[in-house]
């Protein structure tokens, strides 16, 4: 492939545009050769797609660093202005995709409350739009409707659902999970819509369905009998057939059900009665990927299996419809592929060998014929950044940071060590530049049981860049490392789980890589809950601790949750999470390292009760912290403007420097 000389001037955004801040720091602040203003962006270039017929391109963006997301239109014969210039004001438009060559189904947001209620009690309405290229013309789409499948063989009809909670991908509602869903084949041309199946009874959602718009798979709860079961369903029939049932009073089978990716994955486009299937059978420990026959509701071949981490997905070529299993998905120092289509991976070596820093590179959209896609990568070197292939050249179309030059960036590396029991414990370190002996930071994000893997982390190369190791461990109940990983970390939350984390800084010390007297603790979400329980371990490794969106009272958000109407499994994982182990705001008086503590005060997923409640009981014990509000700011990474972002690097870089122990870090 040869580069294609052409340019997208609009997307490559660089900092006039932008308008940003590239003032030196003030003298008391940490600060690494990136200024804090470009860590605080959104997404410069947040998506780009192909449409099906290769004639145009969609290109999702922000031009300022308090500006909204706006949608840009290319002709791909012409790239140099751009076709269409859209908006939603007053709302945002905050995801689009291709469903014809004319038409784009997308969700827009606007901020309308100050104040969250409850859990999952969101401040922003969202609203489904339609916009048709041809009519120039945006339409509202009644209801709250996701896309389900793109129907290849039907280029006039989308599958939609409606039930969808959060239809933007902002985070998965945990209380709504189940709740039914009724789905419909939508006209593109008059909007129109079919009803396919009405989720209720015995079926309340479907799980997954093919191209052709069958529904061939799903789990459900059924509390009474205190089981979730699997059913499927073969091509053209209307009844589904038992599959498996999980006794959810056995808390074995929590790995199966949490880990989200167990079940049917696929289809064979040649043989509708043939499927793909991820699962650990005969007691194997890590998950496999089969060849499963619907005729018979048995799988038949083992088609992939290794040694060290689970099969998490399959990917499908990348040409709409074509449905070839092109690969399996696992976990490792990246999220690495096992081939089965030898087009794909000659395809993906080429894309990897001429696209720069390439790591975790994907075909994310691509046309009918084949001829046009848009290829992105992500990495310890890359942001992420947008590519055109057309026609066999390759040509850049844009960054998700602009700003940031490559060559400032750290190296990431993939280690396992072992914790105190023997258990073996992945994990990934950001490498800061100069030589080691590092001061140290360890992060850990949400979960606790999501796969952590890295590939580029905003917040970790923010620290590696201002010069900290960075351990990122995925400790005993991360998935996709197999059951017993998972299944040790059963009743762990502040106690198994938090040694794992100890135990990796005493590794990277042994290993001469870190400074045993510049040790700090940061996280979010369920990393907030851990930095709060490392503010009171004994022996004490760490100089302090940063909780950003901690959940700080579990027993209370179990409490206020009402999750006892779960399936006794479930119900015992949620008591687990802090009701029984460590609840940090119990651990108040054992306290002995300072706490700088941020949470926004419109979180819907980790309520905002959470620091204040905490900060009461901290203040009242005598303990030496911080207590950092941000202003209108909800738990996710997409809910996190500018301003957000700018405050808290600015003061956790602060805070790291000066007030992290004597001396700072």
């Amino acid at each position: 492939m040869k580069l294609l000389k052409v340019s997208l001037a609009a997307a490559l955004i660089g900092v006039s545009a932008l308008g940003l801040v590239t003032a030196a720091p003030a003298p008391t602040q940490a600060q690494g050769s990136i200024p804090v203003d470009v860590w605080a962006l959104r997404d410069v270039v947040n998506a780009v797609q192909i449409s099906p017929d290769g004639k145009h391109l969609l290109v999702h963006k922000v031009e300022s660093k308090e500006g909204q997301y706006i949608l840009e239109i290319y002709e791909t014969a012409d790239l140099s202005k751009p076709l269409r210039r859209l908006n939603a004001d007053p709302m945002e438009i905050v995801s689009a995709q291709w469903v014809s060559g004319d038409v784009i189904f997308g969700t827009a947001w606007q901020v309308n409350r100050k104040t969250v209620k409850g859990p999952e009690d969101d401040v922003r309405d969202y609203k489904t739009y339609a916009y048709s290229l041809s009519a120039n013309k945006f339409t509202s789409v009644d209801g709250n409707f996701g896309i389900v499948n793109l129907l290849p063989e039907e280029p006039d009809h989308v599958l939609v659902s409606t039930g969808n909670v959060v239809p933007d991908g902002t985070g998965v509602d945990p209380y709504a999970a189940g709740r039914p869903r009724s789905y419909y084949r939508f006209n593109l041309k008059t909007g129109a819509r079919e009803l396919v199946l009405r989720g209720g009874g015995k079926i309340p959602f479907v799980s997954t369905w093919d191209d052709k718009g069958n529904p061939r798979y799903t789990e459900v709860q059924d509390i009474s009998a205190g089981k979730i079961i699997s059913y499927y369903r073969k091509p053209g029939d209307s009844d589904w057939i038992k599959l498996n049932e999980l006794d959810l009073n056995d808390p074995k089978n929590l790995y199966r059900v949490l880990g989200g990716f167990v079940g049917v994955a696929g289809f064979d486009p040649d043989n509708p009665n043939i499927g793909y299937m991820i699962d650990n059978l005969n007691g194997e420990d890590k998950a496999a990927l089969y060849e499963f026959d619907f005729t018979t509701g048995k799988a038949v071949k083992k088609l992939f299996q290794t040694e060290d981490a689970d099969v998490m997905s399959i990917q499908l070529h990348s040409i709409p419809g074509n449905g070839k299993l092109a690969a399996a998905r696992y976990p490792g120092a990246r999220m690495e592929w096992h081939w089965f289509d030898e087009e794909e991976k000659a395809l993906y070596e080429a894309l990897e060998k001429q696209i720069p820093n390439a790591w975790q590179i994907s075909i994310s959209s691509r046309s009918l014929d084949g001829k046009t896609m848009v290829v992105t990568n992500r990495g310890p070197h890359d942001p992420g950044s947008f590519w055109l292939v057309k026609d066999g050249k390759l040509a850049k179309l844009g960054s998700r940071n602009p700003l940031i030059n490559p060559e400032q960036l750290a190296d990431v590396k993939y280690i396992r060590y072992p914790a105190r029991d023997g258990l073996t414990i992945p994990a990934w370190i950001t490498i800061p530049k100069g030589k080691p002996p590092f001061p140290l930071v360890v992060q850990h994000n949400g979960g606790p049981h999501v796969n952590g893997m890295v590939s580029y982390d905003e917040w970790g190369q923010m620290l590696a860049n201002a010069g900290y190791m960075v351990l990122h461990p995925d400790n005993r109940i991360s998935v996709g490392w197999g059951q017993k990983h998972f299944d040790a970390g059963y009743g762990e939350h502040g106690l198994k789980m938090q040694d794992d984390k100890d135990d990796g800084v005493k590794y990277l010390i042994d290993q001469g890589l870190v400074d045993p007297n510049r040790v700090a603790f940061f996280g979010w979400s369920y990393g907030g809950y851990a930095a709060l329980v490392s503010l009171s371990r004994e022996p004490q490794l760490y100089q302090c601790a940063i909780a950003g969106a901690a959940v700080a009272d579990p027993e209370k958000s179990y409490i206020q949750g009402g999750r006892s109407n779960d399936l006794k499994a479930l119900d015992e994982w949620a008591k687990r999470r802090g009701m029984i182990g460590i609840n940090p705001i119990k651990e108040v008086s054992k306290v002995n390292i300072p706490l700088l503590m941020i949470h926004g005060n419109v979180d819907r997923r980790v309520l905002y009760y959470h620091m204040k409640d905490y900060q009461k009981a901290f203040e009242a014990a005598g303990k030496t912290g911080e207590f950092v509000t941000l202003e209108g700011a909800d738990h996710f990474y997409n809910t996190l403007m500018f301003n957000h972002q700018q405050q808290l690097v600015t003061k956790m870089l602060d805070y790291l420097a000066n007030d992290c122990g004597p001396g700072g870090l």
